[in-house]
């Protein structure tokens, strides 16, 4: 899951921004609604993570434009702006919540969940191939049934993968869903990746298996069995 944190606040963006990375999200950092306006026009988004005021604006008003242009990415603004006109102007404005600062990055964490759970944007409960098995909400993958303890790119990899199943997914789709902006990416980060997930699958019997379509990207699908 990708999102997209305009935070112009050093030390509110790290902590946010690390909490978030930590416990499975791709998290792209900005500082401007201009920032904001390119980001949203090269990615896709899951959520925007918005503080009300930014050096070159409110992006209270930035959100209604894209309400009016049709976007329906789930947002929540992040703010010390923290009066009930506030509240109820961002709201109004097409956020699907409010949080004044300062708030817990756990309890944000959870205000995200509860966003991606509505029916809107809603995720599957889980995801499938074989018998491999991924709950996006708790992040947790088994094979037969039996968790498997796995990194946390791992588990952003397995996602991607299985919400494709069958189909190629491009090694730049995995390196734009496991990396946010800013992050460094090796030339072979998404191979070494790929090759611990395989370790880990093939030690529980997985059903399923990781093609390499060389030049193109990966593919995760049942085994054929003889």
């Amino acid at each position: 899951m990708r999102v997209l944190l305009l935070e112009d606040n050093p030390k509110n963006a790290a902590m946010y921004g690390d909490h978030l990375r930590d416990t499975g999200f791709a998290v792209d950092l900005v500082e401007t609604l201009e920032d904001a306006d390119y980001a949203v026009s090269t990615a896709t988004y899951d959520l925007l993570l918005l503080d009300r005021q930014v050096p070159d604006g409110d992006s209270k008003r930035w959100l209604s434009g894209l309400r009016k242009d049709g976007t329906a990415t789930p947002a929540l603004f992040l703010t010390v702006r923290d009066s009930i006109e506030d509240k109820v102007e961002g709201l109004d404005a097409g956020a699907d919540d409010y949080l004044p600062k300062p708030v817990a990055p756990i309890e944000l964490e959870a205000r995200i969940r509860a966003i991606l759970r509505r029916p809107s944007t809603m995720l599957p409960t889980r995801l499938s191939c074989g018998d491999v098995t991924f709950d996006p909400v708790n992040r947790e993958a088994e094979v037969g049934g039996a968790v498997v303890n796995i990194s946390r790119r791992e588990a952003c990899l397995l996602e991607h993968l299985l919400r494709r199943a069958g189909r190629v997914v491009t090694k730049q789709s995995l390196e734009e869903g496991l990396y946010g902006y800013g992050e460094e990416v090796t030339p072979n980060c998404i191979e070494v990746c790929v090759c611990r997930l395989r370790k880990n699958m093939q030690q529980f019997g997985a059903t399923c298996e990781i093609h390499t379509v060389r030049g193109v990207g990966y593919l995760i699908r049942e085994r054929k069995l003889n």
